[in-house]
């Protein structure tokens, strides 16, 4: 699906992974007690800043600080917007 946004600058459109709903043992997490996931995939990079050329690239999957970004509801799926200073890994 192609989304229509293109970021300014260094922000970076990313799409997060789905919470985990069970743990490794099996047992099935309740949805007050799921964490937020801290992984996405990007989906939209800006161009950078004159002094600062941007890393990432879609179709990386990159991790992020827990509380970076603004959420944002686009076409029906949810989404981060972020500085591409707030990722902390490309995985």
């Amino acid at each position: 699906m192609k989304l229509n946004i293109k970021p300014l600058a260094d922000r970076v459109l990313l799409e997060p992974a789905a919470a985990e709903t069970k743990t490794a043992s099996g047992l099935i997490i309740p949805d007050n007690a799921k964490e937020k996931p801290q992984k996405g995939t990007v989906v939209a990079v800006g161009k950078g800043t004159k002094d600062e050329p941007m890393t990432v690239k879609i179709g990386d999957t990159v991790l992020y600080g827990k509380y970076a970004g603004t959420e944002l509801k686009l076409e029906g799926n949810d989404y981060l917007m972020m500085r591409e200073s707030d990722i902390l890994a490309i995985i």
